[in-house]
């Protein structure tokens, strides 16, 4: 997976997910650190990346869109470091995978993991 790695995450995902196969970046080496939310879902649809956050305002943007990309990564967890939790965000990730390439927003919880699939709030209007 190709992955931003949003501010309010530590850049020590990187190399964690690196690790782990993905091609992780973070936001920091990217862009301006007060980037609002747009911008840094702009960056990450074109450079075909999915968004990894601890903000729930990526996956409400996104669910209340149109928009079938960039897939979001929201962790909601007590903590976010991935000494702690690493392990139950690479399985996430690894069984998530064909969702999160369509678009998808993956919640990542301490007991659960839910998937919700972008664009399903589309209106059609004849």
């Amino acid at each position: 997976m190709r992955i931003v790695v949003d501010m309010n995450l530590t850049p020590a995902w990187v190399p964690y997910l690196a690790n782990l196969g993905h091609d992780a970046v973070h936001w920091s080496e990217m862009g301006a650190e007060d980037a609002p939310d747009t911008d840094i879902i702009d960056w990450a649809r074109t450079h075909g990346r999915a968004v990894m956050t601890a903000d729930l305002d990526f996956g409400i943007a996104l669910a209340r869109s149109d928009a079938t990309a960039p897939s979001v990564i929201q962790l909601r967890t007590g903590t976010t470091l991935p000494g702690r939790i690493g392990p139950l965000v690479a399985r996430a990730i690894d069984g998530a995978r064909a969702d999160l390439l369509a678009g998808a927003l993956l919640t990542i919880e301490t007991g659960r993991v839910r998937m919700r699939p972008l664009g399903l709030d589309r209106t059609d209007q004849a």
